[in-house]
């Protein structure tokens, strides 16, 4: 009973210590200065797309997880012919990739959809936690180009390909996703043995031959995507359980993780295995394919985590490294039939949260089985560039300024020290209110202040601790944009 009691007593214990250190994780700078420079220039671009796409979007359900054997309920198996049989249902589920036929994918409006938004930089899913690769890997049949995949024959087949190109055609920077595990190749989850949660389903301490066979097969995986796609800028790897690790940090692991691997009854979900696939090396040999490629090793505490990813959430305050939220637009991860994507006020709202703090926005948008984006995805992005048509040089190679937001006005500086200040559309409000006052800014006597979007310099009087814009009758009749308005200040007070 005492040993009970104890555990519950850590369990707690990590759960308040998860909770406090999220948003002062560790962060090892890098140190290449080729990575360095494309490192700041990542983060000037503020807003990227990121894309989850597979074969499980033939049945809607959520990417890869529910062929994994632990019990959420975001990855509970409700499709298939008899999803209570487990080998049943992944027979089924990996059966999907010959019936994959998106003859509708069209990369080209994609990208041109994500330029007209504003979006600099993308990441595609070359491979997820299932093992199919959305690209033509040799070293694996398990793959979009297969012959028995009825994609094969499409003269697009090779995704991967066609959607880097298309991006790169609107000068817009590419990533690739690839998942460290994968539950399909049998030196991961080895089919003499039961799989019993994400992990190898081994001791690759036990099984060393059979282990560096995999690492192998990652690497050699990798460095095709960065040998034969053409200019990659970022690698962005997930599954950041696949790390080495010892007893304290495997001890750490299970401190800074409580809320993910446990369930309501205080279980633990899943272990925490040393999986050691060579990062460093990896990055060495990828760096020498893709000078100054930006690594994200997502979760694992190192030289290899480029930029921190806080995921679906936006952290409550700046942050001291690099970093981009990546959120779901509508639905889930994958694709979700019938979506209800964010409006564009919570979508432009978010991205000058985001932008205010320091950090890039990532937004995600899911193809269907099919090859299309749903509507309300469309119709999203179009409402983020009409907003960025007249105030994106308040968003890109911009910084933040204390205290980043005062009541519902956020802030941005840019290098040259002009200030931005957007007024987010309060519940109710069609536009911005003849006066506004700010205390946390002294803007510099006799410099100008203006609306982005139109050139009437605004009267301004200065108070002893901040000031006072006035908004005209006219303009604020005319606003130049919905859903937030900015005002420049040319020059502040230090």
């Amino acid at each position: 009973m005492k040993k009970v009691i104890v555990l519950i007593a850590v369990l707690f214990s990590a759960q308040m210590f998860s909770q406090a250190i999220y948003e002062d994780e560790r962060y090892v700078p890098e140190t290449d200065p080729l990575v360095l420079k494309n490192l700041e220039q990542w983060q000037g671009k503020k807003f990227g797309l990121l894309m989850h796409w597979g074969t499980y979007s033939q049945w809607g359900i959520v990417e890869s997880w529910s062929i994994c054997p632990e019990d959420y309920g975001w990855c509970e198996r409700k499709k298939g012919s008899n999803p209570g049989n487990y080998s049943q249902y992944v027979k089924e589920y990996e059966g999907l990739k010959k019936t994959f036929n998106p003859t509708k994918f069209d990369p080209v409006k994609w990208a041109k959809a994500a330029k007209a938004a504003g979006m600099k930089y993308m990441v595609f899913t070359t491979k997820h936690h299932d093992g199919f690769s959305m690209y033509d890997s040799k070293y694996t049949d398990y793959k979009v180009t297969d012959k028995e995949c009825a994609f094969s024959s499409n003269p697009k087949a090779d995704i991967l390909k066609e959607v880097f190109n298309a991006f790169r055609n609107e000068s817009i920077s590419t990533g690739a996703y690839f998942s460290k595990p994968d539950w399909h190749n049998e030196n991961y989850w080895d089919p003499y043995f039961p799989p019993f949660d994400r992990n190898v389903n081994y001791d690759p301490a036990l099984y060393p031959e059979k282990w560096q066979k995999y690492v192998d097969f990652t690497h050699n995986q990798i460095l095709e995507i960065l040998t034969n796609y053409g200019k990659v800028d970022i690698l962005w790897l997930d599954g950041g359980w696949v790390e080495k690790g010892d007893q304290k940090s495997i001890s750490e692991h299970y401190k800074s993780k409580f809320l993910e691997n446990t369930s309501k009854n205080g279980f633990i979900k899943h272990r925490v295995v040393s999986q050691d696939v060579k990062m460093d090396e990896l990055v060495v040999k990828a760096r020498q394919k893709q000078p100054g490629l930006i690594v994200v090793d997502r979760a694992v505490h190192g030289k290899n985590q480029n930029y921190l990813t806080p995921e679906n959430r936006v952290p409550e305050k700046t942050l001291p490294y690099p970093w981009e939220s990546c959120i779901t637009s509508g639905g889930g991860w994958s694709y979700t039939p019938d979506a209800k994507y964010m409006t564009g006020r919570q979508g432009i709202h978010m991205l000058i949260d985001v932008v205010a703090k320091g950090g890039n926005l990532l937004l995600n948008v899911a193809p269907s089985p099919e090859g299309e984006w749903q509507q309300g995805a469309y119709d999203l992005l179009a409402s983020f560039g009409d907003w960025m048509k007249v105030n994106s040089t308040a968003i890109y190679d911009t910084k933040p300024i204390a205290p980043y937001k005062e009541d519902n006005i956020c802030m941005t500086q840019n290098k040259a020290g002009s200030v931005y200040l957007f007024y987010l559309v309060k519940e109710g409000e069609d536009k911005i209110p003849a006066e506004i006052t700010l205390k946390s800014i002294n803007p510099k006597k006799g410099t100008k202040i203006t609306m982005l979007g139109s050139k009437i310099p605004l009267k301004w009087t200065k108070f002893a601790d901040g000031f006072k814009v006035t908004i005209p009758e006219n303009l604020r009749n005319n606003l130049p944009c919905n859903e937030a308005w900015t005002l420049k200040i040319e020059a502040i007070n230090r």
